[in-house]
């Protein structure tokens, strides 16, 4: 009965939530436009199961994805398990940033392979590819953006062990994306800056806030509050640079390739 009183709460509290949204836009659309939608039978049903995923999903937060990342930080920081890992005997030896390699390892598997199943990417992505005609691939802008999420939280676990002030690392980022910029092809530029949008979305976003909540509260000295939260910084930052550096290096080989064919062609 827990698991049912569990569902019905969190349906009810979905709806809550939902409902406003579902007013402004059927609000528009018969009050401002006044046009009956051709399809709105299906768009009620689609409008249902929309209800139905997001109260699912939330309780799969709830039980799994958030107790899972703070689980393993919690046991990917343990002394008991650094120090076996480094072949020491427990309680022997200070434990200093480098010795939490495991954590910054896992950090950037979960950060890549969540990245690389979001959704919010993977559509932004085949637009992209369509809009570009080819140019843009959907494969090539998933792992690039995937690589610079999973650099981005590694670097932030990073921060949280030794406890450096997010603000330098922050602006430190933005300055390169800034410069760079300047040089990356005019192309990808906005693409670049919205993939730093779509990658704080669904599947992400909770893992990362466990790890981090997880990790502070188990790395001594730390604070949940002070230092648990700014992962989900990292994660939009760094695909930025990841996708404006995909495209550089795209725009190199293709110079390159074009330079072999004229020489072939003298």
């Amino acid at each position: 009965m827990s698991i049912v009183s569990a569902v019905v709460e969190v349906t009810l509290s979905t709806v809550h939530d939902v409902l406003p949204i579902a007013a402004i836009i059927f609000g528009f659309q018969f009050l401002v436009l006044r046009r009956k939608p051709a399809n709105l039978g299906a768009i009620l049903w689609g409008f249902g199961w929309v209800l139905v995923g997001l109260s699912l999903f939330l309780l799969g937060l709830e039980w799994c994805l958030f107790p899972l990342g703070r689980m393993m930080a919690e046991q990917l920081t343990d002394p008991a398990f650094i120090q076996a890992s480094h072949g020491l005997k427990e309680g022997s030896g200070e434990i200093n940033w480098k010795d939490y390699y495991w954590v910054y390892i896992f950090a950037f598997t979960i950060g890549f392979s969540t990245t690389i199943a979001e959704p919010s990417l993977i559509a932004v992505a085949i637009k992209a590819n369509e809009v570009s005609g080819g140019a843009i691939s959907i494969s090539g802008l998933r792992i690039s953006v995937a690589l610079g999420v999973a650099v981005g939280i590694s670097l932030g676990c990073y921060r949280i062990v030794v406890g450096d002030p997010i603000h330098w690392y922050i602006i430190g980022g933005y300055v390169l994306v800034v410069l760079q910029t300047t040089v990356a092809p005019r192309l990808i530029i906005p693409l670049a800056y919205d993939s730093g949008g779509v990658t704080t979305s669904t599947v992400t976003v909770p893992l990362v806030a466990a790890l981090g909540l997880g990790l502070s509260e188990t790395v001594p000295g730390r604070n949940p509050l002070f230092d648990g939260f700014g992962l989900i910084a990292f994660a939009s930052l760094f695909p930025i640079l990841s996708v404006m550096a995909y495209a550089q290096l795209a725009e190199f080989r293709a110079r390159i390739t074009r330079r072999k064919s004229k020489d072939n062609i003298n």
